[in-house]
């Protein structure tokens, strides 16, 4: 019988061995951005952006051009390289410490600006390089290594809705929020991801990605019991969707 090639690993995912924790969803979004930069033909004009966090090293993983910021600061760092070569695909690639802690000015400002630029935020309700602690994200009366009775929110506050928030402001073109817990939802995230790379391709402005992401050994559990927990504590308060496909009108 004849063999025929249904997958292959994508030419703009490099052949490494991975750092990431196993159970990790970091990446499987690795994996997405790859195959999206094949299928839309823009490796060799693409720019990743990576601040501090576990998805330092994404750089490393993708076949094209990388860029390391200071924490926080991907934003305003893909917002210069954009500017300088208007002809580029900029990538914003960030976790949820740094989007919505040291990096939300940032996040807020280049947003609102409407920068044409793609930003992908991988969620997992936990600071997961530094050790486990409390994030902007994290889940009421989840336990971390900083709220060993759960978090307070009388004390810290809620967890932070990031589409929700960049929903607010006029100029950004297009905001979702996805899942890669399983398989349905690994392909619905790629064509997020598809949709906000071509976004700014045709030059339509800001374009802003949350998935929602495990972090298994931050979290203190199996990798089927993280991917569970997702779907069942996650979601029913970061719910999934569209928030927004065009800009909003004045």
């Amino acid at each position: 019988m004849e063999e025929k090639l249904i997958y292959k690993k994508p030419d703009s995912l490099n052949e490494l061995k991975t750092h990431y924790c196993p159970g990790c969803g970091h990446g499987i979004v690795h994996k997405l951005i790859a195959e999206v930069m094949d299928e839309l033909e823009i490796r060799e004009e693409s720019i990743v952006v990576a601040p501090v966090g576990c998805s330092v090293l994404i750089y490393d993983y993708l076949n094209c051009d990388g860029i390391e910021s200071a924490h926080g600061r991907a934003p305003a760092v893909a917002t210069g390289v954009k500017r300088v070569h208007p002809d580029k695909i900029v990538i914003s690639y960030q976790g949820d410490g740094d989007l919505l802690a040291i990096g939300a000015g940032e996040t807020i400002h280049a947003a609102n600006r409407g920068e044409n630029i793609t930003v992908i935020f991988v969620n997992n309700a936990i600071y997961g390089m530094t050790g486990g602690q409390m994030a902007p994200t994290t889940m009421p009366e989840q336990i971390t290594k900083t709220t060993p009775y759960g978090r307070n929110t009388d004390d810290v506050g809620f967890p932070i809705r990031a589409c929700e928030l960049v929903n607010t402001l006029v100029a950004p073109f297009y905001i979702e929020r996805t899942s890669v817990h399983d398989v349905k939802h690994i392909i619905k995230t790629k064509k997020a991801i598809k949709k906000a790379l071509l976004n700014q391709k045709e030059g339509k402005g800001y374009s802003f990605v949350e998935v929602l992401s495990t972090c298994n050994v931050g979290w203190g559990v199996s990798p089927i019991k993280a991917n569970k927990w997702v779907e069942t504590a996650m979601i029913p308060y970061y719910p999934l969707g569209v928030f927004r496909e065009e800009k909003e009108k004045v």
